[in-house]
């Protein structure tokens, strides 16, 4: 398709991820015209490192969404740096995807807009993944993403052998202090107003966790700090200290906490996408399919606990799908216009 007389794209995809770079992949590979729109702020930029990935384990997140933008370009796909500001769906069945005002200049293979920065695209994917809410504990944000940390089979291994804290929350029970007990032999669950019972308390600290109740005020760093002050439980020499509103402090040299997970599903949610009522994400079926026709979602937006091979995955899976849901409209309007002239049947 001629870009610069035909605006229609067979796909757009908003968010280059995991999740977006692999469909755009293969829709590309798939001889599609496909726009990928990705404002780069990817959910694990702050991380130094990723894993869990066969193959790219270890591999730094930046230098894998450029290895997968070279792929998807190198397939003929198209990749444009902006964000998606409002999105509606015509009463033909396609959609109009508007770009905010932070998108980069055309360059030489960008295709051209106008004025009016207005997308238009037969299908839709969007994995625009989520932003994690932190707790609103002092010192934790500065440290997001180097001594603080949130899934323990993307962390945990690198933190073994240290001494380990977990700060509990509405959104951390101790179930995550145990896990982190498969880590290290030295890990203390800071409870910070978690509902923990008596059998809970019981359990994680037969299985070796250290429990201290209080709220939990900061987070510090402070040379040769013991284990926890005022209690005479153990020796620490961790540079990173948690404070508690009675005084006491614990010493470690990795944090564990469960952010809240915010899904960028704004132009799902505006294009009519309808959400599942128990967990308030938006619904899809298992080929990341909404329930609105040519629209599909992958990745964080939908699946907040998605690691970065997940996210590919159903990536994957969306793409193969939006593939045949193409294909098959394609087939239609070919019969409706009296065949395409080039096939025949015997």
């Amino acid at each position: 398709m001629d870009t610069t007389t035909d605006p229609m794209w067979d796909a757009i995809i908003v968010g280059g991820g995991a999740a977006g770079l692999t469909a755009g992949v293969v829709l590309a590979r798939a001889q599609f015209t496909t726009l990928l729109v990705d404002g780069g702020e990817p959910r694990n930029g702050p991380a130094e490192h990723m894993h869990g990935y066969l193959t790219r384990d270890g591999m730094v997140p930046k230098e894998f969404v450029a290895t997968g933008q070279d792929e998807f370009a190198r397939y003929g796909g198209t990749l444009m740096r902006a964000s998606v500001s409002g999105a509606r769906r015509g009463p033909d069945g396609t959609f109009e995807l508007r770009l905010g005002d932070d998108r980069v200049p055309d360059g030489a293979d960008a295709p051209s807009l106008g004025d009016d920065r207005v997308l238009r695209a037969r299908s839709v994917l969007v994995a625009t993944g989520l932003t994690d809410e932190l707790p609103g504990i002092p010192g934790l944000a500065e440290r997001w993403a180097t001594e603080v940390h949130h899934c323990p089979h993307c962390h945990g291994y690198e933190v073994r052998g240290r001494a380990v804290a977990v700060i509990g929350g509405a959104a951390v029970s101790a179930h995550l202090a145990a896990l982190m007990r498969r880590y290290s032999s030295s890990v203390t669950f800071c409870v910070n107003g978690a509902e923990v019972g008596a059998d809970e308390r019981r359990r994680v600290t037969a299985y070796g966790v250290r429990l201290v109740d209080g709220r939990v005020t900061r987070i510090a760093t402070r040379e040769g700090a013991p284990g926890v002050s005022g209690t005479g439980d153990g020796e620490g020499g961790g540079e990173t200290v948690i404070e508690l509103d009675d005084g006491r402090t614990v010493a470690c040299e990795a944090v564990f906490v469960a952010p809240r997970p915010v899904p960028h599903d704004a132009i799902l949610t505006a294009l009519g996408a309808g959400k599942d009522p128990a967990s308030g994400l938006v619904a899809v079926d298992p080929h990341g399919a909404t329930d609105v026709p040519g629209l599909w979602a992958a990745g964080n937006v939908v699946n907040p606990r998605a690691q970065v091979v997940s996210a590919a995955g159903a990536g994957s899976v969306a793409a193969v799908n939006m593939a045949a849901w193409l294909l098959d409209r394609e087939l239609s309007a070919a019969v409706q216009a009296g065949g395409l002239g080039a096939g025949s049947v015997i």
